[in-house]
């Protein structure tokens, strides 16, 4: 493909797919499938690849994050971000009105809008094209978190006019995603967030972008700094121009002239607001034409043109019958507590997780306790503190477990942890998901047995745990549904092989807390043995570069346990390889000695014609040098390929040694080579 073909096909790619984010993101109406989005977009990745000169910054493929941000510098509003003064009765709410009402000589409007539980920020376009983004801070001073904005796929890159404006509203993350957070952050053995406005805020100040990106976060944009620069006159209208440059705008506000349509939209909003997306606290009011905000301004903290109404909590006391212990499929132990069914935001709920015995203990729940219970973001049920004066007399403090529930296996409280964990590899609870993992490709690459073969082994009892897939037989698998000769020969050769590797697979697909890829290869290249790994002290593993006292403190944690001594043995049994393989980093650098790239910072850009990226990784490697992904000042050496893009302008301009493919080539061949 010709650069002007590749331009061509990049920027329809790119007008097609900021298209359809936005109805998706935007407006809720998607008008393709998924998969038709995912490969436009992979052909876009493609592209860029080869063209990197043609990747702009409102590229969708620059949504996705990546860099690790330093901190966060701070972002003085030339018009400050207030706050909104709070009522909680429909008295407060009417005394407010009647005060508006007097200060003004016009017959005031309202538009009622959703108050939005998320965190407030200002958006700033140049041009049309987003140049800043911040917090509200202090209102006078935030943050600028403008590279974790971008990952926010409702927030255009660019508008729909080319015009400078900044507009603020509420950045928030949707219910689905909030529980999918904390489920995940649960199983982690991390301290959960209470409600999705927390989560939000924690997201957007992520120091790594790529996490921010993650997080799935959403925003509603409902405030022009400069109405005059949209040339409107009401806040209704206003929202009506920001959804037509682009932004996302919640549709549910409404246009009120008194207090009787203003308590009309309470009503239907409270009853509905459990059936949203997204978790609101309340409703604003705001005056809806702007010359009556200017006319009667603003406090030192709050408008007087706008209030928000907070809604009352839905909260009920219920008795605490039980406190039941649930494994999930990372070994973390989770308390739950069985109580009284009663009826809260809509639903019947009788159970509530405590998530972890610190909380448990902090807020000492106790067996019959009578609690108050509510729903945090309106969506997990959550006891927010017992009614001691309802409490027992003969009450005693709950106890928390010492072993597994399931297996009975002693349980392990990491330093570092909130949780309580089982680390058995036996256990009926974990052994699913320790199987995929130990099957999967980075780990013993057992091609063929996915999660739903996993699951029929065990459903069938055919296994107990990993060492339990070297002793399967034909006849065995014979009885799985949709399994026949060349299916089952097909696997029970994979397992076979899997035999043979080196053990850093075997320690990666152990599924030890902490211990990655590339955490197993440099304990296995220093103990080569994983029976001297089992015997080595945390002081031991720590005297290799790059492991620090987290790893290490989880392998001796782990290799202490006498189950995993018993499937070591049976793995051994099994003639699973257990020695490593490759060559260890001292034969490494002996190798690399003379080497003209060793201990140097190694960035690859650009196309390379005769070698393939991954090939010219591995020789830098085994030759001693480190490659990153990016330039710095700490870069030693950028080989550039053709249609080398600002990786190459940058390590120009800080003067970093650049060669071509024909250059390193040569190097790699051991040839003396000069440029032209």
């Amino acid at each position: 493909m010709t650069l002007e073909e590749a331009t061509k096909r990049v920027n329809q790619l790119k007008t097609d797919l900021i298209k359809w984010t936005r109805q998706y993101y935007v407006l809720d109406q998607p008008t393709v499938e998924d998969h038709v989005y995912d490969e436009h977009y992979l052909q876009l990745v493609e592209l860029e690849k080869v063209f990197p000169n043609l990747v702009t910054p409102n590229s969708p493929t620059q949504r996705v994050g990546g860099q690790v941000l330093p901190g966060f510098e701070k972002v003085s509003h030339e018009v400050p971000m207030l706050s909104l003064g709070d009522v909680f009765s429909i008295e407060e709410l009417s005394e407010f009105d009647q005060r508006l009402q007097k200060s003004v000589d016009a017959e005031v409007s309202y538009n009622a809008e959703l108050k939005i539980d998320g965190l407030a920020i200002s958006l700033t376009y140049e041009n049309g094209v987003f140049v800043k983004g911040s917090t509200r801070g202090d209102g006078t001073i935030g943050e600028d978190i403008t590279e974790n904005l971008k990952t926010v796929k409702s927030i255009p890159l660019t508008l729909t006019e080319p015009i400078s404006i900044e507009v603020r509203g509420e950045c928030y993350m949707p219910t689905k995603a909030f529980v999918a957070l904390n489920k995940r952050r649960e199983e982690a053995g991390e301290t959960v967030f209470a409600n999705p406005r927390n989560a939000a805020a924690g997201s957007l100040r992520q120091l790594n972008t790529a996490e921010t990106a993650q997080r799935q976060l959403s925003t509603f944009i409902y405030y022009i700094v400069d109405p005059n620069a949209l040339d409107v006159k009401t806040q209704s209208d206003a929202l009506k121009r920001l959804a037509e440059l682009g932004f996302r705008t919640n549709t549910e506000s409404r246009v009120t002239s008194d207090m009787t349509e203003i308590s009309a939209y309470i009503n239907e909003y409270q009853a509905k607001r459990h059936d949203l997306s997204y978790d609101i606290d309340g409703i604003v009011i705001k005056a809806n034409l702007f010359t009556i905000h200017d006319e009667v301004g603003n406090t030192v903290k709050v408008p007087k043109w706008a209030i928000a109404y907070k809604f009352p909590p839905d909260e009920q006391e219920t008795k605490v019958l039980d406190i039941e212990w649930t494994i999930g499929r990372t070994g973390v132990v989770t308390p739950t507590a069985i109580m009284n069914p009663v009826q809260l935001a809509g639903t019947t709920v009788s159970r509530a997780s405590l998530h972890n015995g610190d909380l448990l203990k902090q807020k000492d729940i106790r067996i019959n306790d009578m609690v108050k219970l509510h729903k945090a973001g309106d969506i997990i049920p959550e006891i927010s503190e017992v009614v001691l004066d309802k409490r027992p007399d003969d009450s005693v403090v709950y106890i928390l477990p010492t072993n597994c529930p399931v297996c009975g296996a002693l349980l392990v409280h990491l330093d570092e942890e909130v949780a309580l964990r089982c680390i058995n590899p036996k256990c009926p609870a974990l052994i699913k998901e320790s199987l995929a993992h130990f099957a999967s490709r980075n780990a013993m690459n057992i091609d063929g047995l996915g999660p739903k073969i996993v699951e029929q082994l065990f459903e069938n009892k055919l296994i107990s745990d990993v060492a339990g897939l070297y002793q399967l037989t034909a006849d065995q698998l014979l009885t799985l549904d949709n399994f026949k000769e060349k299916s089952v020969n097909k696997l029970l050769n994979a397992i076979d092989i899997s035999r043979q590797n080196s053990v850093e697979r075997l320690l990666f697909g152990l599924g030890i807390r902490h211990v990655g890829a590339k955490a197993a290869r440099l304990v296995s290249a220093e103990f080569k043995d994983i029976h001297q790994l089992m015997t080595a002290t945390a002081e031991d593993i720590l005297v290799i570069d790059s492991i620090g006292q987290v790893i290490a403190d989880s392998l001796v944690t782990y290799f202490a346990n006498d189950q995993v001594r018993e499937l070591i043995d049976e793995l051994d049994n099994a003639q699973v390889n257990l020695t490593f393989l490759g060559k260890t980093t001292a034969e490494i650098a002996e190798l690399a000695e003379g080497s003209p790239v060793m201990d140097k910072k190694v960035v690859l850009t650009g196309t390379l014609d005769q070698l393939k990226r991954s090939d010219a990784k591995k020789w830098l490697e085994a030759n001693g040098a480190s490659v990153v992904g990016s330039v710095s000042k700490k870069t030693d050496l950028l080989i550039a390929g053709h249609d080398a893009g600002s990786k190459l302008i940058k390590a120009e301009q800080l003067e970093i040694e650049i060669w071509d493919e024909q250059q390193f080539i040569s190097v790699m061949e051991g040839v003396s080579y000069e440029k032209n």
